[in-house]
């Protein structure tokens, strides 16, 4: 197994000069040096293949004893020093300190083909940051994460990305529902792999302890190694770093909208500095169409980060990352214009997705109308998002009678769709047939367009949870089925139509399947 290994954040940033694995406050260093936990008897149940070719590695290299050694901690490279990163970050809107890597532990970069990226393993073992926690990870969390981040990526949402999934032997105890139900579970790691993992929480840690010399040596690094384009580190261009990172953070968003991806907790630790979905803990999938839907069990009551709400959380994180880059740029202006921009451009990128989402290519003064109707209707029943929207390419301009007809399988409960309700449908595919009746694309090219960005297929809760119930019997077919299916989510593929369907009774308040615990 050759890879081309590379340190280069170890070796610009300053490191904790405590070697030993305690938990601490740790000051004025960007990270801890900590060797991953021995795991007992580990075993790699699956691969991405597409990783292990941006990483440079083969299927052959994957079958190797290093290979699974190296992915479940128990064999350190040479020349590699495996470290957790210190951060802090605002949790549910409330600073809560140095968090850091709890439970991620960064083992070395890898460059290929004139990329670099950084391995880490999640769940493998204690770091001074762990707080009052084991630092290990369970088999369902796992799956989760490794299946939704690949996932994500072919569905064209900017993310972290996961190597390999493996039993570690070991038995962790968790609290699944925090109600004092303790059981043990499997083991398990996750090889995560991502330019970079660095978190807005990473710059707030130290604005926050008012040590401006490592929080500018780390903005310096970030800008050289991954804003190259921006230039030299300046006070200018420390603005322009925050002008992008913003960018990237809308650009993220208004994909997870898109596709009716709630991320569930995003705490600023959980925010990543280079635009990419991180951390998937307690994430889910709209089915039924719902502004307000969480499926965080932690935030059921005040519902902070339900789906709607994602977008002006993400402008209140870039408000507490702009705070963290002030004593640095010490000019409030550029950056109030900076959110203020945040805030037009999210009314413009929200118009253009939801444009496409619909098949309107061409400009019409009603469409904002015609917008918020449609997202009138869908909320007076229970209404699949992504049935709904997949099912829209097949409206065929001037019969607005068919409308009903196309997007039934779209509806929970069908006979619902009756008296006031039947007609305000009745009314919107009106004003949408008159409205397509302007578009001069032919009915295949939009069709083609629409289904470009409305998937066939996402990784809603109850099929992950299908995946974990067979995974802890021994079985991880299902892993690997829906591993193949998510990998071209906008394709037909007639073999897997049974997964293109509304998500089934048992699964409404089944646990996994509706809302989920942080520890999920």
């Amino acid at each position: 197994m050759q890879l081309h290994i590379k340190n280069n954040f170890s070796k610009s940033l300053p490191s904790d000069p405590n070697l030993n694995n305690t938990r601490r406050q740790v000051k004025e260093a960007c990270f801890s040096y900590v060797i991953p936990k021995q795991t007992d008897n580990p075993k790699i149940i699956h691969v991405s293949e597409d990783m292990l070719s941006t990483l440079g590695l083969s299927s052959k290299d994957a079958a190797t004893k290093d290979f699974k050694n190296v992915f479940t901690g128990n064999l350190v490279l040479e020349n590699t020093k495996p470290y957790a990163m210190c951060y802090g970050g605002h949790q549910f809107g409330n600073w809560a300190g140095q968090l850091g890597d709890g439970r991620a532990i960064n083992l070395f970069e890898v460059e290929h083909r004139n990329k670099i990226w950084q391995v880490q393993l999640k769940g493998a073992g204690e770091t001074p940051y762990s707080r009052t926690a084991d630092g290990l990870a369970v088999l369902r969390s796992s799956i989760r994460e490794y299946l939704c981040s690949e996932a994500m990526h072919h569905l064209g949402v900017p993310t972290t990305r996961a190597l390999s999934l493996a039993l570690t032997g070991d038995e962790v105890l968790r609290d699944m529902l925090y109600d004092g139900n303790q059981a043990y579970e499997k083991g398990a790691i996750v090889t995560r792999v991502a330019p970079s993992f660095l978190r807005f929480g990473n710059f707030e840690i130290f604005a926050a302890r008012q040590d401006h010399k490592t929080l500018r040596t780390l903005v310096d690094y970030t800008i050289e190694n991954h804003f190259p384009n921006i230039g030299a580190p300046s006070k200018e261009n420390y603005i322009a770093f925050f002008a992008e990172v913003s960018q990237r953070t809308l650009d993220m968003i208004i994909h997870w909208q898109r596709v009716g991806f709630v991320h569930g907790v995003m705490n600023t630790d959980n925010m990543s500095i280079l635009g990419l979905t991180i951390d998937y803990g307690p994430y889910g999938w709209l089915e039924g169409f719902d502004f307000g839907w969480t499926p965080n069990t932690t935030d059921s009551q005040h519902k902070r980060y339900r789906f709607g709400n994602q977008p002006n959380i993400g402008l209140w994180n870039l408000y507490k990352l702009a705070n963290a880059l002030y004593p640095l740029i010490e000019d409030t202006e550029p950056l109030e214009h900076i959110l203020e921009n945040y805030k037009t451009d999210f009314q413009r990128k929200s118009f253009e997705m939801m444009t496409t989402k619909l098949g309107l290519f061409e400009s019409d003064s009603n469409d904002k109308l015609l917008i918020q109707n449609l997202e009138d209707v869908l909320l007076l029943t229970e209404t699949d998002m992504t049935i709904f929207f997949r099912s829209l390419s097949n409206f065929k301009k001037g019969d607005s009678k068919q409308g009903l007809d196309i997007v039934k399988e779209a509806f929970y409960v069908p006979n619902q769709i009756s008296g006031s309700i039947a007609q305000q449908w009745r009314d919107w595919f009106q004003m949408y047939a008159e409205r397509l009746g302007g578009e001069t694309l032919s009915e295949e090219k939009r069709k083609a367009k629409m289904n470009a960005v409305n998937p066939k297929y996402v990784l809603r809760n109850y099929m992950a949870q299908l995946a974990i119930d067979d995974a802890n019997k021994g079985d991880y077919k299902r892993i690997d089925e829906l591993f193949q299916l998510l990998k071209k989510p906008y394709d037909e593929q007639p073999e897997h139509e049974k997964w293109f369907a509304k998500r089934p009774d048992w699964a409404r308040h089944k646990v996994g399947c509706s809302m989920l615990s942080c520890s999920s």
